[in-house]
């Protein structure tokens, strides 16, 4: 996927539509917390997010059946190289040093230095 931002209202249809893997533009809008935003309005984003290739669509009739066309997954991770790359000169490490040196407890090192162990111990294999 090449990197495309999503503006703030564009990921918060992504994020409803990753948690309802497809739905109507009904479904969509009834995810949001009242007040709920227009139809209209929400049927703008949608038109956008297909035209930006991240949202794909069955026709039944006269309505569409929305699903995502790039996962959470691949959007996340294209996010943080994007962020990475702007912050900390492409480097995982810096970004990796920053996290444990300002924002972490001692639990979440723990867990985080599992994971790594875990990753290392299956690359070794």
């Amino acid at each position: 996927m090449e990197s495309k931002k999503l503006t703030k209202a564009e990921e918060q249809v992504m994020q409803y539509l990753w948690k309802l893997k497809k739905g109507f533009l009904k479904d969509i809008v009834e995810q949001y917390p009242e007040p709920r935003p227009a139809y209209t309005t929400v049927s703008t984003v949608i038109r956008v997010l297909v035209k930006k290739g991240f949202i794909a669509f069955n026709t039944y009739g006269k309505i569409h059946e929305y699903y995502p066309e790039v996962s959470k997954g691949t959007y996340f991770q294209d996010h943080m190289k994007t962020l990475i790359d702007n912050f900390f000169d492409g480097s995982a490490t810096s970004f990796a040093s920053f996290f444990a040196n300002e924002q972490m407890d001692l639990t979440e090192l723990e867990e985080i230095k599992k994971l790594i162990d875990e990753r290392i111990d299956k690359m070794r294999q």
